[in-house]
């Protein structure tokens, strides 16, 4: 496996190659990506609606999102919490400040358009039916509760949620095989669910999910709509996220890892017996 500081250093070519992609790769990819968290929410809440247990409908819910970020990193695609790392790069001076920004609004607009893509197939295909429409209710439930906490509470779940993430994608890539990925991303993954943190990306699926099932299903929420959907959740989790995975996480990796390197003095150099 790779060390930390190996994963370190091989990340700065990583950002420096997601920040040189073009816009519409960009874009494609972070489809991808949000799609691909979309679908673990909706096997994640499938698999949970039907365990009357609600302990046990969230260890079975934690189990299951994780492929979300395996097929993120396997398949390969963009994820906008997994790119505040690229600040990585950026501290190296070996990409712009801007042209890591480019990548995140970009990046971020494609998560959400897959998002919202999943969120519309499962609502108006017929996947929110199942166990007599209880997908469609615990939907709406679960967007309900993102949109009433706090917005303290959501920035502070969004730091959370995304120091998990990122250390998640640092693990896999200290791997160097499909299965040593999948396993050292897959518990911090499960930490961060079964610990109700917040991700922004999952709640571009979680709450638009519940939004259109309202109408869909004629389900009555008093506190869930397009407005309390960005400016009491996505604005503060966004945040959080940013917070805790490109300022704790990447700045604090940079710092260990390589900028301190800078500061060791070179070893002094080794005098050749009868040379001195």
């Amino acid at each position: 496996m790779n060390s930390p500081a190996e994963i370190a250093k091989n990340y700065l070519s990583t950002g420096e190659s997601k920040c040189k992609n073009a816009v519409s790769k960009m874009i494609v990819l972070a489809i991808f990506a949000g799609m691909f968290i979309a679908i673990a929410g909706v096997g994640a809440t499938a698999a949970a609606v039907s365990i009357k247990t609600a302990s046990v409908a969230k260890l079975v819910s934690g189990l299951i999102f994780p492929t979300g970020l395996a097929m993120v990193l396997v398949a390969g695609s963009e994820l906008f919490t997994g790119n505040n790392l690229i600040i990585i790069s950026v501290l190296e001076k070996r990409v712009s400040v801007g042209a890591m920004l480019k990548n995140w609004f970009f990046v971020y607009i494609g998560n959400f358009i897959g998002s919202l893509i999943i969120a519309l197939f499962a609502v108006y295909g017929g996947v929110f039916k199942m166990f007599g429409n209880e997908l469609a209710s615990s939907a709406v439930a679960i967007a309900n509760a993102k949109v009433s906490m706090p917005f303290f509470d959501a920035l502070i779940k969004g730091i959370l949620c995304n120091f998990l993430v990122c250390i998640a994608v640092w693990m896999s890539f200290g791997a160097k095989t499909v299965s040593g990925k999948i396993i050292g991303l897959f518990l911090p993954i499960m930490l961060f669910i079964l610990s109700g943190y917040e991700h922004s990306v999952a709640n571009m699926y979680y709450i638009p999910a519940g939004l259109f099932s309202l109408s869909q299903f004629g389900i009555e929420s008093e506190v869930l709509n397009w407005g309390s959907f960005f400016i009491k959740n996505l604005i503060p989790v966004t945040l959080g996220n940013i917070i805790g995975g490109c300022g704790i996480v990447g700045c604090g990796y940079w710092f260990a890892y390589l900028r301190t390197c800078k500061d060791v003095p070179a070893a002094p150099e080794r005098v050749p017996a009868g040379k001195n």
